[in-house]
């Protein structure tokens, strides 16, 4: 950040929400959100309760410059996304994909604890069902030799576009690469390394899945992208509109996007803090949101859950800087 922003005028600006969930995702039912009503726009705190004060401050940093900072110019007005579809048992897949019309290209979630490799092949079965372009992601919950067999598995009746994260380390990625055909994609490798680089010069995946909160906002993202020669992927954080909004404004920057982004997770909100853009054809349109007065005042959290994220803001403030 160029220019501090002052602790209190950001807690002068702040909204807590909670955004109840239509399934459980990431363990939780309901997500929580900080929002800044800055001079620029609207800015999202969102840093998982469990992120510690170094991890979280990326996460206040994007949000400081949502609220504060100019929006880069942009090169595409509409981004393709792929339908998000949990952990859920294979029979609730239909529902899942319903909300996310036009969609080509679905992301699935694997690797859950307490579920089996077979659960897997049966959710990415009935997705592949529906939609042609199917890729999976694992949240590195597997060692090397199980994802060795789980990509075997997953793709017996069917192509899989990639592996998002199939193991937790970039020297894993990098032996499974070498062992299986399926192209690899790094997500936690990127956003949770001190060298978010390291994964590309490592060979140790085919593409790059950035969000943009995790990195520290759009300018962050925009850098690294423009230090990578492997594909890039925006994806969201499970962000409510806000953030879905900064998600869409850097894939709109990019200089080239090749594949659908991970930009429809405001379909897995029962209730989100402004009303969802519609899809039409797969797409969501690129621009600003402001959240509506209404929802923001329905969807508010309660004094307890607002006082923790002004803690929080507080002790991570100080690492913005």
């Amino acid at each position: 950040m160029d220019d501090v922003v002052e602790l209190d005028d950001l807690l002068d600006r702040l909204h807590v929400v909670a955004l109840p969930m239509r399934v459980r995702f990431r363990g939780i039912t309901v997500r929580e959100v900080a929002l800044i009503d800055g001079p620029r726009g609207w800015g999202e705190f969102g840093a998982f309760p469990e992120y510690p004060p170094p991890e979280a401050a990326h996460w206040l940093a994007s949000a400081i410059e949502a609220a504060y900072q100019p929006s880069p110019p942009t090169r595409r007005d509409r981004i393709p996304i792929n339908a998000t579809v949990p952990a859920v048992d294979a029979a609730a897949v239909p529902e899942v994909l319903g909300r996310f019309p036009g969609a080509s290209t679905a992301k699935v979630k694997v690797a859950e604890p307490g579920q089996s490799l077979a659960d897997d092949v049966a959710r990415v079965n009935a997705v592949r069902a529906h939609v042609p372009t199917v890729r999976v992601d694992a949240n590195g919950g597997w060692t090397v030799d199980e994802a060795v067999a789980a990509a075997a598995a997953l793709s017996a009746d069917g192509p899989l576009e990639y592996l998002e994260q199939p193991c937790r380390t970039v020297a894993e990625l990098a032996e499974l690469r070498r062992r299986i055909d399926v192209p690899i994609a790094a997500d936690e490798s990127i956003r949770k390394a001190e060298d978010p680089l390291h994964v590309v010069r490592a060979e140790a995946a085919d593409v790059a899945v950035l969000k943009v909160a995790p990195l520290g906002g759009v300018a962050r993202l925009l850098d690294i992208a423009a230090q990578i020669d492997i594909p890039i992927v925006v994806s969201s954080a499970l962000d409510s509109a806000v953030g879905i909004g900064r998600g869409l404004l850097a894939a709109a920057a990019l200089p080239e996007l090749r594949h659908a982004c991970g930009l429809g997770t405001g379909g897995l909100f029962v209730e989100d803090i402004a009303e969802p853009p519609l899809l039409d054809e797969g797409t969501l349109p690129v621009g600003p949101v402001a959240p509506d007065p209404a929802r923001l005042a329905a969807l508010a959290a309660a004094p307890d859950r607002r006082q923790w994220w002004i803690d929080r803001i507080r002790a991570c403030h100080p690492l913005t800087r």
